[in-house]
């Protein structure tokens, strides 16, 4: 039989969720199994969720969100309970999995023309909320006309934030232009 391994001086230990327990030491977080045994090395590229009972990395539906910075600006993606990346850090910011959904920010270049002067590429970015499947696949568009974007970390400080909020398994809330709201249908 095999036996668990002892895990010392944690942190803190959250409560199981999703067949997991977050554990935190010296500012790195890990996952043990039911058995106690540490199934993810600890590690610090984690997205942290406010709960009930505390802020801690979660798993739904078998996902983590992760984020990795690039010239100063976070990009969000998912690891698997293996601590493989399922879906690579590319979006400006991730909630957690519902029902096997989740909304990102999925931003897109649009090129424009040249700059004539220094021979370069003018080059514009738009995100959009967008739902993605458990393998990254963008299914639906929530705000189709995008957000236009300076990608730049000294505009780019924090990142910019999720609006639309599931309502049911198909429905979302999705924030419009003039601040009102419309329930939007996905199938």
């Amino acid at each position: 039989f095999a036996i668990a391994q002892t895990i010392k001086e944690l942190d803190f230990i959250s409560p199981m969720r999703d067949g997991v327990v977050a554990v935190n030491k010296n500012d790195s977080w890990g996952f043990i199994n039911e058995k106690g045994n540490l199934i993810i090395d600890f590690r610090s590229d984690l997205v942290l969720t406010k709960n009930d009972d505390g802020v801690y990395p979660v798993f739904k539906n078998d996902r983590c969100i992760i984020t990795i910075k690039k010239k100063g600006i976070s990009y969000f993606g998912y690891i698997d309970k293996t601590g493989n990346t399922v879906i690579e850090p590319k979006f400006l910011n991730a909630l957690n999995f519902n029902d096997n959904i989740a909304l990102v920010l999925n931003v897109i270049s649009q090129k424009r023309g040249i700059n004539d002067i220094l021979d370069k590429p003018v080059v514009f970015y738009k995100y959009f909320e967008v739902t993605i499947d458990k393998e990254g696949n963008i299914k639906d568009y929530l705000n189709p006309k995008g957000t236009s974007i300076i990608l730049d970390k000294k505009y780019l400080e924090n990142p910019p934030k999720i609006t639309s909020k599931l309502i049911s398994e198909n429905l979302f809330a999705v924030r419009s232009g003039n601040e009102k709201w419309m329930i939007k249908s996905i199938k």
